[in-house]
C-alpha cells in the first residue's frame, strides 16, 4: 500500500504560479498511473491531469497549456506545476496513485488564487 502527501498550495494571485508536490512512501511510484484531482466547494472532484507508467500525459480541457505534470522517480515524487492561475483554479487538490484494481489518496492541499 503507498502512502500519499501532497504539499505546495497556498494563496497566489491571478497570473501567478504554485508547484504542488506529492510524495510517496510505502510504495514505489513506478508501478502506478499518477493523477491530480481538485475539488472546489459545493462542486464534484474534478480530474485534471495524468502521467502514466511510460510518463505519456494528459490533462483537462480547462489547464491544458498552463499545467503541467511530471515525476522524478529516484525521489518517488510527483508534481504539479501552476502556471497563468485564474480565481477558478481555486480548489483542493488531490494525489491519487491507481493501478486496474487500486485506488489511493492523499489528504489535499488547498490552492486559493484571489487579488
Amino acid at each position: 500500500q503507498v502512502q500519499l502527501v501532497e504539499s505546495g498550495g497556498g494563496l497566489v494571485q491571478p497570473g501567478g504560479s504554485l508547484r504542488l508536490s506529492c510524495a510517496a512512501s510505502g510504495s514505489s511510484l513506478r508501478l502506478y498511473a499518477m493523477h491530480w484531482y481538485r475539488q472546489a466547494p459545493g462542486n464534484q472532484r474534478e480530474w485534471v491531469a495524468t502521467i502514466a507508467r511510460i510518463d505519456v500525459t494528459d490533462y483537462a480541457d480547462s489547464v491544458k497549456g498552463r499545467f503541467t505534470i511530471f515525476r522524478d522517480n529516484d525521489k518517488n515524487m510527483v508534481y504539479l506545476q501552476m502556471n497563468g492561475l485564474e480565481p477558478k483554479d481555486t480548489a483542493v487538490y488531490l494525489c491519487n496513485a491507481r493501478t486496474g484494481r487500486d485506488s489511493y489518496w492523499g489528504q489535499g492541499t488547498q490552492v486559493t488564487v484571489s487579488s
